[in-house]
């Protein structure tokens, strides 16, 4: 096997919990095969570079292998590689992110409906 759907190969590498979810983001354009557009149909094969959208993360990620069916967590690093790049923006978001944190204090209850959309607009800055 060395050719698989575009949505397959999303959920069997684990990066979409789901193939309806897989296709979901491949139609809202959050996926991108070798700098361009694509379709749920569309063949991946080892070699070709997918952009995945996660916000407020990015992933850009070099397919290695192909999988019949959905593999364990610790078999996924041997489809995939993620480039150096991508693993360092994640991370610095992620830090970012956990820095400016809005701390729940329960003992003044929820956040209120402004401060619930305050930090999702914060979260969204991140959006590619």
């Amino acid at each position: 096997m060395d050719e698989q759907r575009l949505d397959k190969w999303l959920w069997c590498v684990r990066l979409m919990k789901t193939r309806a979810l897989a296709v979901d983001a491949i139609k809202a354009g959050r996926i991108e095969v070798n700098g361009q557009a694509a379709k749920p149909s569309r063949v991946v094969r080892p070699g070709d570079q997918l952009r995945v959208k996660h916000p407020p993360f990015m992933h850009e990620i070099e397919v290695i292998g192909i999988a019949p069916q959905r593999v364990g967590a610790a078999l996924v690093a041997t489809l995939y590689t993620e480039s150096a790049a991508s693993i360092a923006a994640r991370q610095q978001i992620a830090e970012q992110l956990r820095m400016t944190a809005v701390v729940e204090d329960p003992r003044h209850g929820k956040l209120s409906k402004k401060d619930r959309r305050d930090r999702e607009s914060f979260k969204r800055q991140y959006e590619y």
